[in-house]
């Protein structure tokens, strides 16, 4: 038997054919379609994250065409106003895969309901693969800047050899590099071009992960509740990295006790009073917090007082310079950093997030944390009346009324 081919058909029959094949086409790509609708309907959350952010990308869809995501119907996005605010994430170049995994948990588990903006900082310009393959991954805003190099540099006054010998002295952190980092996110960040139109920012580092979704906007929940600072993990210090940090506080708070209020959280960083330092502090690679609070009298005057001192070049520096009722836990913000993992343990926080995390597998309440000291401190199980009373260094005090 002959094979029969389009091209040995009649006229008519070839149209009929043609027809045909269009029509199979058709359908098939319809029953995809219904394939999606089903999935979509019993499987809204997971399929919506799956199909809309990975497959079809703002930056992708817009090439080809389609309208984004956020323009169109029934996206899921959160009703409800929004805060002033905005993420920032301080990475490199060759950052890129981390940064990809940081951004990736926090789209599918809070933003791509929220469209908060995101500000990359770095000390370089960020090449244009970084530029690409970050925005593809959010239809929110993503702004890329650099960072000023008087920001970033070890000022010139600061005497190298003592650095060093300081540094020889950390753990694992004896870079220049470092020291720039803390001085940089200590008091430069905020005054960034790119962060100036905001007031409440989340501290976002490459390779962390974001282990549960997120039912209330964190940033408008700062807002509605007099909050300044948030955090997730808090532990123990090495006593080497800050051998003249109290000593330092001590000092600031004698020469400006106007800054100091009186419900603040000395009892949760001192166990005699305020005479020494326990140690503890929060952790601020993860951290939802006020900048116009960074920007205000209180914590400028400190931070000019820890420049006049060196501290970033020669250790850790920090300070309780807030109320004990404007800083809030994020128990429901399951959050990792390697070595250490919050897991929601506290009522149904774990189970109503989803969270892919180990509530077992937890740091709060191992020997190295803090929280359990926060948990007592918070409803009054800990307390010692307020002692931070030290002459001020007069070199020191000259110097940061001149600035």
């Amino acid at each position: 038997m002959a094979l029969l081919t389009s091209s040995s058909l009649p006229r008519g029959l070839k149209v009929l054919a043609a027809f045909a094949g269009a029509l199979g086409k058709f359908l098939t790509l319809f029953n995809i379609q219904l394939c999606i609708g089903y999935l979509s309907i019993f499987f809204p959350n997971r399929f919506e994250r799956e199909w809309k952010t990975v497959h079809t990308p703002q930056a992708a869809a817009e090439s080809q065409g389609f309208t984004p995501y956020h323009q169109l119907p029934n996206y899921g996005l959160a009703p409800g106003r929004r805060a002033n605010a905005t993420f920032v994430i301080l990475a490199r170049n060759s950052d890129l895969a981390g940064t990809v995994q940081s951004i990736r948990d926090m789209e599918d588990r809070f933003n791509r309901h929220y469209q908060y903006p995101y500000v990359f900082l770095n000390d370089e310009p960020f090449d244009d693969k970084f530029k690409e393959h970050i925005s593809m991954l959010t239809d929110a805003k993503v702004e890329f800047g650099v960072i000023p190099k008087e920001h970033w540099q070890q000022p010139d006054w600061v005497d190298e050899p003592t650095a060093e010998a300081w540094r020889d002295w950390l753990v694992g952190e004896e870079s220049v590099a470092y020291r720039n980092m803390c001085r940089f996110n200590s008091g430069f960040f905020f005054h960034h071009p790119l962060l100036q139109k905001y007031r409440w920012y989340w501290r976002i580092e490459p390779d962390v992960r974001f282990h549960c979704d997120l039912h209330e906007d964190p940033f408008v929940f700062m807002e509605d509740n007099n909050k300044t600072y948030g955090f997730t993990i808090s532990l123990i210090e090495f006593p080497e990295t800050i051998r003249t940090l109290w000593d330092t506080v001590r000092e600031f708070t004698a020469l400006y006790p106007e800054y100091v209020p009186y419900d603040n959280s000395l009892d949760f960083v001192s166990d005699d009073g305020g005479e020494t330092f326990n140690m503890c502090h929060f952790w601020s690679n993860f951290e939802i917090a006020d900048m116009d609070f960074w920007r205000g009298p209180a914590y400028t005057a400190f931070f000019q007082y820890l420049e006049v001192k060196g501290g970033f070049y020669y250790e850790h520096r920090s300070g309780p310079l807030l109320p004990k009722d404007q800083i809030h836990f994020f128990d429901e913000i399951g959050y990792a950093h390697p070595p250490f993992t919050h897991c929601p343990k506290s009522g149904n926080n774990w189970k109503k997030g989803r969270c892919t995390c180990d509530p077992e597998n937890n740091f709060d309440f191992n020997e190295g944390s803090c929280l359990d000291r926060w948990s007592m401190f918070m409803n009054g199980s800990i307390y010692a009346p307020p002692t931070l009373e030290q002459a001020p260094d007069a070199e020191v005090e000259a110097a940061v009324v001149q600035k």
